[in-house]
């Protein structure tokens, strides 16, 4: 084989991957793992590995076992991470590299992917058994609350001062109510997504300004996208709203009296594939994450956040991320978080559109 096919093998690997020399520094990682460590191979490359990749466990014995044994061997359920993401749970495979005695190869199989694969099914059900909540709670008290609404706004007009304030008052709750309403309705929604070819950008786009009129008015937003991409698959305005949605949680994360940054990143990663309802595989390679410097998600709920009726937020209501979750499984796509202080990143990962396919206007 060609010294160029083994570099096309090798940058084509679609598990995170690092070579390690004889002295314990990265003599390369593969494009997945730029991307599981969220860092680049320029900027490790001759670096000592535990200065760029943090693993809880003693590596140094299993890496001298497997150079004098010449054999590989596994690590299971091990911490990862790096200065600039955080720790993932893994599995970790060792092996020697035949050529050169000295050489390691550590290959790294996070967990939380099949893991949160799991959790986004059991959170599908989980919107689902809102469905028959949402109609029932739309049509016993939505009709009603009109009827108070209405009467509330018919009484204001022969009132003035503290009985006005009253009034006002229950209007103002009434809708806030019917807000709610409105929001748990759209599980309700067993209208399966109209698919089309979509340029995710333009989706983004048009989030991004309707944050950056409304809810993210005081806070920069980034733009980090590979020009590259080709097109998604999905119902425009059902996956427009997961943006919106997300851009409205990241913005509500930040002090409000500093503003902070929303940054929206796209990028191209073949390492993830899903089982479809068939039993067939689909890959999902068009990522999109969609990360803010707030607070981060406490951590006793990080892990049901997109469950209905869970919020990080005081009187918050849980439903925008658990609509998120839903969409995003109609799509046969993949939603997760990565949270921990000052950086939050929500990532979707989505599928390209069939070639057949011509874009949508």
């Amino acid at each position: 084989m060609t010294e160029n096919w083994a570099e096309t093998l090798w940058a084509s690997l679609p598990v995170p991957a690092v070579l390690v020399d004889a002295g314990d520094k990265i003599l390369d990682m593969t494009p997945a793992a730029e991307s599981f460590l969220n860092t680049s191979v320029k900027s490790v490359r001759g670096s000592p590995v535990w200065d760029k990749v943090m693993v809880d466990a003693p590596l140094e014995d299993a890496f001298a076992r497997v150079r004098s044994d010449r054999a590989g061997l596994y690590i299971n359920d091990v911490d990862v991470g790096s200065g600039n993401r955080a720790p993932a749970q893994c599995n970790l495979q060792i092996g020697p590299v035949m050529r050169d005695p000295g050489l390691v190869l550590v290959l790294f199989e996070p967990r939380q992917i099949a893991e949160r694969m799991d959790r986004a099914n059991s959170m599908k059900s989980a919107a689902k058994s809102a469905i028959g909540m949402a109609e029932m709670l739309a049509h016993e008290i939505k009709n009603p609350l009109a009827g108070i609404t209405g009467a509330a706004q018919l009484l204001a007009m022969g009132l003035r001062g503290e009985d006005l304030e009253l009034t006002d008052l229950i209007v103002g709750e009434a809708r806030r109510i019917t807000k709610l309403l409105d929001q748990v309705e759209q599980f309700g929604n067993l209208r399966p997504p109209e698919r089309k070819s979509v340029n995710l950008h333009d989706l983004l786009d048009r989030a991004r300004k309707s944050a950056a009129l409304g809810v993210a008015a005081r806070m920069r937003i980034v733009e980090d996208y590979d020009p590259s991409l080709p097109n998604t698959h999905v119902d425009g305005d059902q996956m427009l709203q997961v943006f919106q949605n997300l851009m409205k949680n990241a913005a509500e994360a930040s002090d409000p009296r500093d503003g902070g940054t929303i940054t929206l990143r796209t990028f191209y990663d073949m390492a993830l594939r899903v089982r479809r309802s068939d039993g067939s595989h689909a890959r999902l390679p068009l990522q999109v994450e969609i990360i803010d410097d707030g607070p981060g998600i406490p951590a006793d709920i990080v892990d049901d956040i997109f469950d209905p009726f869970v919020s990080g937020r005081e009187n918050g209501t849980g439903l925008g991320l658990a609509l998120v979750s839903k969409i995003v499984s109609d799509h046969d796509g993949w939603v997760g978080v990565e949270s921990t202080p000052g950086r939050t990143v929500f990532r979707i990962s989505l599928p390209v559109a069939p070639k057949e396919e011509t874009e949508t206007p």
